[in-house]
């Protein structure tokens, strides 16, 4: 069983975000968190898609690379929300929250995750898709939203598992944990693999 393996390794996750904390602790993963490093989230701007949360999610691993320990697994993630060929990432103030919102309002979007899983010796990484509908969104209720939740530090400007998911989403297709920025059964398959 992959937690009894898991045990005689030293799991790190680098991720300042409390929902992938949750996820993870919700695997039954016993990990600790790396003192997170504030990297820009920058890209190329060829990348599209799966490309760019992978992008990120070895650009953050490659960062804690030189501190890991032999019995050290290391964890990196990173999310974004694609809708009509456009790229969100986090809002940086009210107004765009408002802007992306008011975009994703009465349309269907992607979520894609980016995993990179890394010891000394090998380095994995893996995407993960959801397909998420929003009903159409009134200004009443975005403004309520933006101002009890500051959903400033999410891709899309919205938490699937926050009032907005509760309300606004009408339809999903792919893994719901993904869109909350964690793809949890499809990380516990590939950490079963790593650790085999």
């Amino acid at each position: 069983m992959l937690l009894e393996k898991l045990k005689s390794y030293n799991i790190i996750l680098a991720s300042k975000s409390p929902r992938r904390q949750e996820l993870l602790n919700g695997l039954g993963v016993t990990f600790s968190l790396s003192q997170t490093i504030d990297i820009a989230e920058e890209f190329p701007e060829n990348l599209k898609n799966e490309e760019i949360p992978i992008f990120l999610s070895k650009l953050k691993s490659s960062h804690y690379i030189n501190k890991l320990s032999e019995n050290d697994i290391l964890i990196t993630a990173d999310t974004i929300v694609s809708i009509n060929g456009k790229t969100l990432n986090k809002p940086a103030n009210e107004n765009e929250a408002f802007e992306m919102l008011n975009l994703l309002s009465g349309k269907l979007h992607k979520v894609f995750t980016g995993v990179t899983i890394a010891s000394l010796k090998k380095t994995i990484s893996f995407f993960s898709k959801t397909e998420v509908m929003f009903k159409n969104l009134t200004k009443t209720e975005i403004d309520f939203y933006i101002t009890n939740y500051k959903p400033y530090d999410k891709a899309g400007a919205y938490g699937i598992q926050e009032w907005i998911g509760y309300i606004g989403v009408s339809k999903i297709n792919g893994s719901y944990f993904n869109v909350m920025g964690l793809p949890t059964e499809q990380l516990f398959t590939e950490l079963s693999n790593f650790v085999d």
